[in-house]
């Protein structure tokens, strides 16, 4: 299995060194991170690797499935309008150690980013930046970018731990490879990692949602509520060998073999808008009738649908994400849909964790977010006329500074 450890976050990919509690598998399973290259995951695409999932997938863990799917059930601490402050099953630690002598003041905070290499990171990092205006105890700010290059985050993160940053928050371009730079920079500064996950508890907290199994089983008992049993199933996956995406793909095949549905087929789209339309196509063209469709992720949703309608047939129950040309074509073309979210207001929480470790305050060691789903009932909660195709809905940026037009909005 697949999976990031706490030697000593939600994501990650090496063998286990050490037993890890539930709620650490729970949280570790749920990166977006891997060590796998492109063309090396490219490669391996296969038609057995994208059926493989379910419980006898190599990446499943009963555990951190039961774990997930509790949390997705469990009521959150926190401002009820503020779920980027909001913490699930929180385990305090104490910070006392990393106070700021003067309280957390004139504060330089660091952030050695994987990269901005997809619409959802470009909407996080205006949401971080975002949120830094919000506090006028920090008088600097400095961002690198590593270009989705392990060996420039390396670099990035052993210059900013010698660069005077009172905190450093870190997002791993991959796992296992960044750990050794995560855990050197442990030694100087307080740390704080989010988003994916390092095989190291020294970071003072790991920020992520829920995790991968929730988001699959989200999408995926949705569709087991619409489409009776025996119905035709497609699966559009991005690629292979990502953890998070695995996982989902796992609860979801779970989730039909229990409902008696059939997966049809199931296809790597490498989030190709053309690639995914292509695959239903021919999906439609063998199978003539397809009666779901569920996504991995969401951002080739509406290349999905488009499909059916060139083929003259009505769009049947589908998963999307919280991306706002899907959900422009949900409320157009009235979509039988439901988009899970990985909240881009993830973004925001490791500033606000930052400057309350340099508070001397306590902070979840795993400060796991909600992760909300897009129904039809709160649906005009996420949809927002205005926004660019590629923003975000479950931004939680819409009091922030520059919102919308620093967001591309009108």
């Amino acid at each position: 299995m697949s999976r990031a450890l706490l030697t000593g976050r939600l994501g990650g990919r090496a063998r286990p060194a050490i037993p890890i509690a539930a709620l650490l598998a729970a949280v570790l399973l749920s990166s977006c991170s891997s060590d796998i290259p492109e063309d090396d995951a490219a490669g391996a695409a296969s038609s057995e690797q994208a059926q493989d999932g379910g419980e006898g997938a190599k990446f499943f863990d009963q555990a951190a499935y039961d774990r997930q799917l509790a949390l997705a059930g469990t009521a959150p601490r926190g401002p009820a309008d503020k779920p980027w402050e909001q913490m699930l099953d929180p385990q305090m630690t104490d910070t006392a150690k990393y106070a700021k002598k003067g309280g957390a003041k004139g504060v330089h905070l660091c952030f050695s980013n994987a990269g901005v290499f997809n619409p959802w990171r470009q909407v996080g990092l205006k949401n971080m930046k975002a949120e830094v205006e919000l506090h006028e105890e920090i008088t600097k700010f400095t961002v690198l970018d590593a270009q989705g290059k392990d060996d420039k985050q390396i670099s990035d993160i052993q210059e900013l731990s010698g660069k005077g940053c009172d905190a450093l928050i870190v997002s791993p371009n991959t796992t296992a490879t960044l750990t050794p730079a995560v855990q050197e920079a442990c030694g100087k500064l307080p740390v704080i990692v989010f988003d994916r996950g390092v095989q190291t508890d020294c970071g003072v907290t790991f920020i992520s949602p829920i995790g991968g199994y929730a988001y699959g089983a989200a999408a995926a008992d949705f569709l087991t509520g619409k489409v009776a049993k025996g119905g035709k199933i497609v699966a559009l996956r991005i690629s292979p060998g990502v953890d998070v995406l695995e996982n989902r793909w796992a609860a979801a095949k779970k989730a039909f073999d229990k409902a008696g549905l059939q997966v049809a087929e199931v296809k790597f789209t490498d989030g190709d808008p053309s690639k995914a339309k292509s695959i239903v196509s021919d999906a439609l063209s063998r199978h003539g009738t397809i009666d779901g469709v569920w996504m991995d992720s969401g951002a080739t949703a509406v290349a999905a649908v488009e499909a059916f309608e060139d083929a003259g047939k009505d769009v049947p129950p589908i998963t999307g994400e919280d991306q706002q040309d899907f959900l422009h074509a949900w409320k157009d073309k009235d979509l039988t849909a439901i988009a899970p979210a990985y909240p881009t207001f993830q973004w925001r929480t490791p500033v606000i964790a930052a400057l309350r470790v340099l508070g001397g305050q306590e902070v979840p060691k795993q400060w796991v977010l909600p992760q909300p789903v897009v129904t039809e009932e709160n649906f005009d909660t996420y949809y927002k006329d205005g926004m660019p195709p590629l923003h975000y809905g479950a931004c939680g940026c819409e009091k922030l500074p520059g919102y919308p037009g620093a967001w591309g909005g009108k």
